[in-house]
C-alpha cells in the first residue's frame, strides 16, 4: 500500500503552482482586479441595481483566466482525451482542488462560482457516459466548444431532496404536424440561467410520484417560448445567479433529450458524485487554509506579552480540526482512487455511501475551520479585510445544495444497514444465529 501520491501528479501541481505565480497573478493585480478578493469583494462582484447579479465585469476577468488556463492546457484537464482533455482522474481532481482552495481566495480559484484554472465540468463525463451516437452529433460540437452553456433544473419550489416527486411534466405533443413534447412546471436554484444558451429539465414523463423510473433529462434552449426567469434569488452569498425559472407550454422537438426517456435521473446521479467528491476536496482544502491562517496567527499574535498560541484554549480546536482534515484527507483520496477502478455508472451502487460521507463531513469541517479562524483572529477574523466570513457564507450553501446532509447521512446508513448497496444480500440473508444475543437482557 503506497500513500504516496504519483510523481507526475506532484509534478503537475508545481506546474500550476508556476501558472499562477506567472501569469494568474499579474492578472489579478491588473487595472485593481484585487478589488474583486479583497475587503471590497462582495460590492465588486455585485450588480445590486440588476438584480443582484454578478457584475459583467467580475465575469470578464474570470472569463479571461479561463482562457489563459486553457490556452495553457490546464482548463481541460479532467476532461476525456477523446474530447480533447487530458483524462485527468478522479483521485488527481482531488488533489488538484484540495491543492488550489488551500491556496486561499484568487483568480486561479473562486469557489463562489466554481471557477478555476482547472476546471470543474461533470456536465462533460455526463454527456459522454449517456448520450447515445445521435445526440452527440447534435450536442459535442457545441459542448466541447463553450458554445453550449447548461443548467441543471432538478431541484422545484416545493421539491428537493424528494426529486422523484418533482411537479415538472412533459408530455407528447405534435406541432405543425412534428412530434415533441409540452413541458410544463417551474424549477429552483437554476444556477447560470443568465449566461445559459440551454437548460437541462428534469420532467416526469411517466410513472407515479416517487418512481425512480418515469423522469426524462430534456434539453431546452433558454430562449425558448414559455421559459421565463421568474426571480432572482438573493442569498447568504452574493452576488446571485440562482433564478426561479417557469417552464409553460414549452414545445420542444422529440429528439431533444440525453440519455433515454424515462431513466433520466441515472444522469442527476452521474452529476452529483463527480461533483460531489470534488467539492468535498475543495472544503478540506479552504478548511487546511483557515487551520493553517489560524496557527500563523496565534503564533505572532502577542496579548499579555506572550504568544497567543500558548493558551492550550487556542491549540485544542485547533488540533481537532487539523485531525479531522488529516482523516478526511485520506477517505477523500481513498474514495476518489476507488472512483477511478469501476465504471462511471458503478458508483452509485457500490460507492456513493463514501462519496457521500466526503462529502458532508468535508462542508461541515470548512464551516467549523471558518468559525475558528474567525475567533482566532478575534476581531480583524470578523472583517472582510479577512477571507473567513467569505469562506464561511460560501461553504455553509453546500450542507444543502448538494445533496442536504441529512439526505447524504440518510445514504450513508442505507448502504450501512443493508437497504441498499453492497450489503444488501448480506442483511436479506441475516439470522439471529448470526447475533449474539447471548448477554442481552
Amino acid at each position: 500500500m503506497d500513500f504516496n501520491l504519483p510523481p507526475e501528479l506532484v509534478a503537475y501541481l508545481g506546474e500550476l503552482d508556476e501558472f499562477i505565480e506567472r501569469v494568474i497573478k499579474p492578472l489579478e493585480r491588473k487595472d485593481d482586479n484585487i478589488r474583486f478578493f479583497d475587503h471590497r469583494r462582495e460590492w465588486a462582484r455585485t450588480d445590486w441595481d440588476r438584480g443582484g447579479l454578478p457584475r459583467h465585469e467580475w465575469e470578464d476577468l474570470l472569463g479571461q483566466a479561463r482562457k489563459l488556463a486553457d490556452e495553457a492546457g490546464h482548463l481541460r484537464f479532467a476532461w476525456p482525451t477523446e474530447m480533447g482533455g487530458k483524462g485527468g482522474t478522479n483521485l488527481a481532481m482531488a488533489v488538484i482542488r484540495e491543492h488550489l482552495a488551500a491556496k486561499g481566495l484568487g483568480l486561479h480559484n473562486d469557489l463562489q462560482n466554481e471557477h478555476s484554472i482547472v476546471g470543474n465540468n461533470p456536465f462533460i463525463l455526463m454527456f459522454k457516459e449517456f448520450a447515445t451516437n445521435a445526440q452527440y452529433a447534435t450536442y459535442a460540437d457545441l459542448l466541447l466548444n463553450g458554445k453550449m452553456r447548461t443548467i441543471f433544473g432538478l431541484t422545484e419550489p416545493l421539491h428537493g431532496s424528494d426529486a422523484t416527486h418533482m411537479e415538472t411534466r412533459a408530455v407528447p405533443q405534435e406541432k405543425d404536424g412534428k412530434p415533441g413534447w409540452l413541458i410544463n412546471g417551474e424549477k429552483m436554484w437554476s444556477t447560470g440561467m443568465h449566461v445559459a444558451t440551454h437548460c437541462m429539465v428534469f420532467a416526469r414523463t411517466s410513472g407515479n410520484d416517487g418512481d425512480a423510473t418515469g423522469i426524462t433529462c430534456f434539453i431546452v434552449p433558454a430562449d425558448a417560448p414559455g421559459v421565463k426567469v421568474e426571480e432572482y434569488l438573493w442569498t447568504f452569498n452574493m452576488p446571485t445567479d440562482h433564478p426561479r425559472v417557469s417552464f409553460t407550454n414549452v414545445w420542444i422537438p422529440e429528439d431533444s433529450y440525453w440519455g433515454v426517456i424515462d431513466r433520466g435521473l441515472g444522469l442527476g446521479q452521474s452529476f452529483v458524485h463527480q461533483n460531489r467528491i470534488r467539492q468535498a476536496a475543495s472544503s478540506l482544502g479552504a478548511a487546511v487554509y483557515c487551520i493553517e491562517e489560524s496557527v500563523k496567527y496565534a503564533r505572532m499574535r502577542k496579548p499579555f506579552g506572550k504568544p497567543l498560541s500558548d493558551n492550550q484554549a487556542i491549540q485544542w480546536p485547533l488540533v481537532e480540526l487539523a485531525t479531522q482534515a488529516e482523516m478526511l484527507r485520506l477517505l477523500i483520496r481513498k474514495t476518489a482512487w476507488q472512483m477511478d477502478q469501476m465504471e462511471h455508472k458503478a458508483v452509485e451502487r457500490e460507492l456513493s455511501d463514501k462519496v457521500s460521507m466526503c462529502n458532508y463531513w468535508g462542508n461541515r469541517l470548512v464551516c467549523e475551520a471558518a468559525d475558528r479562524a474567525m475567533q482566532v483572529h478575534g476581531g480583524i477574523g470578523y472583517s472582510r479585510h479577512k477571507p473567513f466570513e467569505h469562506i464561511y457564507r460560501h461553504h455553509r450553501r453546500y450542507r444543502i445544495t448538494e445533496g442536504s446532509e441529512e439526505i447524504q447521512m440518510r445514504k450513508v446508513a442505507a448502504f450501512l444497514f443493508g437497504y441498499m448497496g453492497p450489503r444488501r444480500k448480506e442483511f436479506a440473508d441475516l439470522t439471529w444465529d448470526d447475533v449474539d444475543y447471548r448477554n442481552q437482557r
